[in-house]
């Protein structure tokens, strides 16, 4: 059965922090572009949600969180069973510290 994908508000709103930015610093043509390819690049978890790797900096978590990468971005996700669902749970910025996964 294929999984649903739900985008938590902690992730959208650093979507449109990367639209916001993309949009500023480049054009709004490549801010569309990416926000699109981040959400494509969702889509593959639907029939394979374990396709991600563990994300060890938040193994403390009650959730099991897993990660794709998309470019420079860690797409953290986890599998919401009971929902039939995979909850996309932030988009994160590899260039920041990676102590900052923990923000949210």
């Amino acid at each position: 059965m294929e999984l649903k994908i739900y985008w938590t508000n902690f992730a959208k709103n650093e979507l449109r922090k990367i639209y916001k930015y993309f949009k500023e610093n480049a054009s709004l043509k490549i801010a569309k572009n990416e926000i699109q390819k981040i959400r494509i690049a969702t889509h593959r978890l639907k029939k394979h949600p374990e396709i991600g790797q563990l994300e060890k900096l938040l193994a403390d978590r009650k959730q099991k969180f897993r990660y794709l990468i998309h470019q420079r971005y860690k797409i953290i996700y986890w599998i919401n069973l009971d929902q039939n669902q995979i909850e996309i749970f932030d988009v994160f910025d590899t260039k920041q510290n990676p102590k900052e996964i923990k923000r949210s």
